[in-house]
């Protein structure tokens, strides 16, 4: 499975926002992907990135590094059906 693919698929994700611990969203500039295992239809990813945390001005009050293991599978096209989370930074 190419890395690349896995960043777009991660960043444009919305499952990225269950791991996300104050409500702000994940920075893509900062996103990592690590394969961990890899099996016929399926991976295990590590992901990591920083949460970009805003104030009610619309300032930015901070970062904060949020991290999750998702079983990723694919159909037989390779097109990815679903992403799972195993364990992040909420559990």
């Amino acid at each position: 499975m190419d890395r690349d693919f896995l960043l777009d698929f991660f960043a444009s994700a919305p499952s990225l926002t269950t791991i996300c611990t104050q409500n702000g969203w994940p920075d893509p500039e900062t996103l990592r992907v690590e394969i961990l295992e890899q099996k016929p239809g399926g991976l295990l990813c590590a992901v990591a990135f920083e949460e970009v945390i805003m104030e009610g001005s619309g300032c930015c009050a901070g970062r904060v590094d949020c991290w999750g293991k998702f079983r990723v599978m694919f159909d037989a096209s390779g097109s990815v059906t679903r992403a799972d989370l195993v364990v992040g930074t909420r559990d």
